[in-house]
């Protein structure tokens, strides 16, 4: 880190610079805003979130990627859709931006009433502790994983949790746009770690008149520098780096060339649409982005499932006539196995005491009801819980002992209401 700081300053020492484009972590951001305060050079940072006590104390530094904050709001959404209501976060530690998405994303799940039960950090460095973090993880039936990493650390963690029989039945993976935005850069063999995993990703208006010329000039030169990748798209990060440069262009052409505050004032005032959405300052900080794409990782790629903006909710298109849904399944089929766990409560056909539990079979209507204390009892108790349980009764016939080795031997979802236990 101290060579980043001594780099950016002799860089600035012998060249005539007027503005730094920034990295995309807050550790060498943090570092480069330091060098540019001191010499008055507005920086843009393309981290993913900086603090707003980092822009007071750094007057030159200004965040040029859109906050993502919002897109917190959006994942509060999906789990509210599925009536998912354990959830936990899995993020980097030692990412102070890392802190604020965390607070912002517990106050959007308490929002739609639920919470995080378990935060799991996780070192910048890949580490052989993570299996055994994972582990920590493992209780429940149903595990919403909201994964807040870096594209390295994101990669491992799925390589990590496939090799554990993690990304199956038993848990919803959602990813924020920090790893979602680079999805579309893996190979069928990295994505089939992350079967069924839901992504929530900044949205690229697709503006032809001016993504065109970018989007070709871009596959060119990048299919040519790096021809061992296998997809030359640009994403998200490539447009705000292409924006931002523009902003810093656009404010030098009409301060001719004077930097500092000059400089500084005239991108502040950058108000224009740009190759990833509308430019335009809030204070040092670049708006916030209203509207999110959410994918689905199926296969040996993913489809787009439809969007979620700010105040309207979901759609499957972002049409002027599009209608809008406040429930993800709205979009459509989404693959994931989870999203809907529905618990079988066995009762015993055979019981002795039926005014404990009673099953009743009406023949002549090809109907079964199931009466008795055992069964108000699990009733009462299922409105009790603080989230929907989805629920059928079935005949067993056989032994009270029978019912319960299902359990043991894991049979699918069976519950013995004779037991007056809830198994979830």
């Amino acid at each position: 880190m101290e060579y980043i700081f001594l780099a950016a300053r002799d860089l600035i020492d012998n060249q005539k610079v007027q503005a730094i484009i920034g990295p995309q972590t807050w550790a060498e951001t943090s570092l480069v805003a330091e060098v540019c305060t001191q010499k008055s050079i507005p920086f843009l940072s393309l981290a993913d979130a900086t603090p707003e006590w980092a822009m007071k104390k750094w007057p030159f530094l200004l965040q040029s990627s859109p906050r993502q904050i919002m897109q917190m709001k959006a994942i509060a959404e999906i789990v509210k859709s599925w009536k998912l209501y354990n959830v936990s976060m899995i993020y980097e530690d030692g990412d102070s931006s890392s802190t604020e998405v965390l607070s912002r994303l517990s106050e959007a799940l308490t929002s739609v009433g639920t919470e995080l039960s378990n935060v799991l950090t996780v070192p910048p460095l890949v580490s052989s502790s993570l299996s055994q973090q994972l582990e920590k993880l493992r209780e429940g039936q149903c595990r919403v994983l909201i994964v807040h990493l870096s594209f390295p650390l994101a990669l491992h963690l799925f390589e990590t949790a496939k090799r554990m029989d993690m990304m199956g039945e038993g848990n919803v993976w959602i990813t924020t746009g920090t790893f979602t935005s680079l999805v579309h850069s893996l190979n069928a063999s990295t994505i089939s770690n992350m079967q069924g995993v839901i992504g929530v990703k900044s949205y690229i208006p697709k503006l032809w008149h001016q993504y065109g010329n970018f989007y070709h000039r871009f596959r060119k030169k990048f299919s040519s520098e790096n021809f061992e990748e296998f997809n030359y798209e640009p994403g998200i990060f490539a447009t705000e780096a292409y924006d931002a440069a523009t902003i810093v262009v656009d404010s030098m052409r009409k301060t001719n060339k004077k930097g500092g505050q000059f400089l500084l004032d005239k991108i502040l005032r950058s108000n224009f649409t740009g190759l990833s959405g509308q430019i335009q300052f809030n204070g040092h900080e670049r708006a916030p982005k209203h509207t999110f794409q959410i994918i689905n990782v199926i296969g040996s790629s993913y489809r787009e499932i439809g969007f979620w903006s700010d105040g309207l909710g979901f759609s499957k298109s972002l049409d002027p006539n599009a209608s809008y849904s406040s429930s993800v399944k709205e979009l459509g089929k989404v693959v994931n196995p989870t999203c809907d766990i529905r618990l079988r409560i066995g009762v015993p056909s055979m019981s002795i005491f039926k005014q404990y539990a009673n099953v009743i079979q009406d023949h002549s209507e090809n109907v079964t009801s199931f009466k008795g204390f055992a069964i108000d009892l699990f009733y009462e108790t299922v409105k009790k819980l603080p989230y929907h349980l989805e629920y059928d009764y079935f005949a067993f016939n056989g032994t009270y002992d029978e019912l319960v080795k299902q359990v043991y031997l894991k049979v699918r979802f069976i519950t013995p209401v004779c037991c007056s236990s809830l198994h979830y």
